[in-house]
């Protein structure tokens, strides 16, 4: 009797395939794919970080290569810099009417013939001026000389250490013409008159004429002229600058020369 109490197919059921098909299925259900689905989002994530390091990278290395680079340079290029500007003024002007250093801008003197002259400085014709100054000579007069030969216009100021002004906002200015002591040239604001000026003169680049009369500009002071042209501004330093301006007729200097200097 005891014999068909154990009967040995009950264990091969109990342990038989299917579970342990079902042990791999459960093994396989862990499924690779999702972790294989992860890496990939990993994957994902790590390539916009890598592009950003690469950048971080070139942004670093490239821009301090280039500024060894230019201060190299820069030095190299300043040494045979030095020595032309010890040398020149006169020969700083080249034969196309440049100055060596200078930038182009556009002056223009006008006034009443008998009254004193403005100087107006303008970056160019179509602008407001950067700088107004009433000088103290008569704007015939200086015409005049202009067409004789050379005119030197030296303004000078007192320096003071603790201002800051910069140069061309000085209010008042000690004016030598060819030398000669002849007053002071005096900064100011553009009034409507002179606005008027510049605005029926904003297509013209260079010349000399009398604008239009009208009962504004009928004075006992005579007719409204004018002269335009192009003027190189050199920048000595702070304390000083200088006007050229560039003879329309090609010649081999210009015809007015003004000095601002701080002393």
């Amino acid at each position: 009797m005891a014999g068909p109490h154990r009967p040995p197919p009950t264990s091969p059921k109990q342990s038989s395939s299917p579970k342990q098909a079902s042990s791999p299925k459960q093994a396989s259900s862990p499924r690779a794919p999702p972790s294989a689905a992860l890496t990939p989002i990993n994957s994902g994530s790590w390539s916009p970080t890598r592009p950003q390091i690469s950048l971080e990278q070139a942004t670093q290395r490239k821009p301090k290569s280039n500024k060894l680079m230019r201060r190299v340079r820069s030095v190299i290029r300043s040494f045979p810099i030095v020595t032309p500007t010890c040398r020149i003024p006169m020969s700083s002007r080249i034969n196309d009417g440049h100055v060596h250093g200078g930038t182009r801008i556009t002056g223009t003197l006008f006034g009443h013939r008998k009254a004193r002259v403005n100087l107006a400085i303008q970056t160019n014709s179509r602008c407001l001026p950067m700088l107004l100054l009433e000088l103290a000579i008569p704007t015939g007069k200086l015409l005049q000389e202009m067409g004789l030969g050379l005119v030197r216009i030296a303004l000078e100021c007192e320096k003071h250490p603790i201002d800051r002004t910069k140069l061309i906002e000085e209010p008042i200015w000690t004016m030598y013409n060819n030398g000669r002591k002849t007053g002071y040239g005096i900064k100011r604001e553009p009034t409507d008159d002179d606005l008027n000026v510049m605005k029926m003169l904003h297509a013209v680049s260079m010349g000399a004429g009398v604008l239009p009369s009208n009962d504004a500009y009928d004075t006992p002071d005579g007719e409204l002229t004018y002269m335009r042209a192009f003027f190189e501004r050199v920048v000595g330093s702070k304390d000083s600058e200088t006007y050229y301006m560039m003879n329309p007729d090609g010649g081999s200097g210009p015809e007015l020369s003004i000095f601002f200097v701080r002393i």
